[in-house]
C-alpha cells in the first residue's frame, strides 16, 4: 500500500464526508493505492455514525473509536500501531489542513528519502495574538533545545516513512515533538514543506490556552528523558556530585577560618547554612541517581533500540 492517512478527530462530524471525498479524489487521480484511518478521540456527536457510513460506501476507509477523549498523542499513536502504508501521512479533520499536499509529501519520502516531513502553514488565518505570537515562541524554543530547524512542529500535516511510525511511541501531548522524538530514535533526515493553512469552515478549535503552558513542560521533560532516559546517574550523579563539592569547600574555609581565629563563630555566617544545604542537597541528587539507575536497569524495556536494516 502507498499511503495511510491517519486523521485523529473529536466531534468533526460536519466536515468528515467533504474530507474524504476530498482525499479519496487526491489519491485516485494519483493512481495511490491507500487507506483512510480516521481515529475519533471520544466524539459526543455524530462523527462515529459518519465514519462507518463512509466506510461502507468506500472500503478503503477504516475507523478507530476510543472509549472516551484520551487526547490527540493516543490518537495518532493508535493510528500509527494500525497504518500498513509504505507512507504515511497525519492530517486534522477540521479541514485547515489541504489533501491536495499529499502528493508533494509523499514524493518528498519516496524520491528525496527523507524520513520525515514536517508542514509549514508560513501563512496562517488564526487569531495572531492568541495562537501565531504564543506559536512563534514555541518553535523558536524547541528549535534551540532539539537542534531542529523546523518553523512549525505542531503542524498537523507531516509525512513519515513506515519505520519511523512503527519505532516511535507517542504519548501524553508529546505530538507537538514528533520530529524530536524521530531524531532521538535515530532518524535524521528531516525535512519541511510549505503548505497551504486554510480557513477553519466547520466547528471550532478543541484547543485552549493550557496547550501553551504543557507545551513548554513536555518539552523540558521530553528532553531530560531522551538524553537521561537511560543513564539518570550522569544527570543526578554529575549535579549532586557538584553540590556536595562546593558546600563541602565552603565547609573547610569556614572550619580554616575557625582554627586560624577562635572567635570566629560558624553558625553566625550565612555561608554555613548554605554549605549544609548544598551537601544535603548533594547527597540526595546522588542517591537519586542511584535510585533511578536500578529502575532504568531494571526496566523491561532497557535494552529498546531500532534496527535500519539487516543483510543475510
Amino acid at each position: 500500500m502507498d499511503i495511510s492517512i491517519v486523521i485523529p478527530l473529536l466531534n468533526e462530524a460536519e466536515s468528515l464526508p467533504e474530507l474524504a471525498a476530498w482525499i479519496q479524489r487526491v489519491c485516485n487521480g494519483h493512481g495511490y493505492t491507500y487507506e483512510i484511518l480516521f481515529v475519533d478521540d471520544g466524539s459526543t456527536d455524530d462523527s462515529w455514525d459518519v465514519i462507518c457510513n463512509l466506510h461502507h460506501g468506500n472500503p478503503h476507509i477504516r475507523g478507530i473509536r476510543f472509549q472516551r477523549n484520551y487526547g490527540k498523542s493516543a490518537a495518532l499513536n493508535e493510528g500509527f500501531k494500525a497504518a500498513q502504508g509504505r507512507v504515511v501521512i497525519t492530517m486534522d479533520a477540521d479541514m485547515q489542513d489541504s489533501p491536495d499536499e499529499i502528493p508533494g509529501l509523499y514524493a518528498m519520502i519516496t524520491d528525496q528519502g527523507y524520513d520525515l516531513v514536517s508542514g509549514w502553514k508560513k501563512r496562517r488565518y488564526d487569531n495572531k495574538l492568541t495562537k501565531n505570537l504564543p506559536s512563534k515562541l514555541f518553535n523558536a524554543a524547541t528549535r534551540s533545545v532539539s537542534g531542529i530547524h523546523l518553523h512549525d512542529f505542531n503542524c498537523g500535516l507531516k509525512a513519515y516513512r513506515n519505520r519511523v511510525v512503527k519505532g516511535i511511541e507517542v504519548y501524553g501531548e508529546m505530538h507537538r515533538y514528533i520530529p524530536v522524538i524521530a531524531k532521538w530514535h535515530g532518524f535524521r533526515k528531516i525535512g519541511e514543506k510549505v503548505v497551504e493553512h486554510r480557513p477553519r469552515k466547520y466547528g471550532t478549535t478543541k484547543f485552549g490556552w493550557e496547550r501553551f503552558i504543557n507545551g513548554f513542560l513536555d518539552l523540558a521533560s521530553i528532553t531530560f528523558v531522551g538524553k537521561f532516559g537511560k543513564r539518570p546517574m550522569h544527570f543526578f550523579g554529575l549535579w549532586g556530585t557538584f553540590m556536595f563539592l562546593l558546600g563541602f569547600g565552603i565547609t573547610v574555609y569556614l572550619v580554616v577560618n575557625k582554627i586560624v581565629d577562635p572567635t570566629f563563630y560558624l553558625t553566625s555566617r550565612p555561608a554555613f547554612y548554605i554549605a549544609l544545604v548544598m551537601a544535603l542537597v548533594g547527597v540526595q541528587m546522588f542517591l537519586a541517581g542511584f535510585i533511578s539507575e536500578l529502575v532504568a536497569r531494571n526496566a523491561p524495556e532497557r535494552n529498546v533500540y531500532g534496527i535500519a536494516e539487516r543483510v543475510g
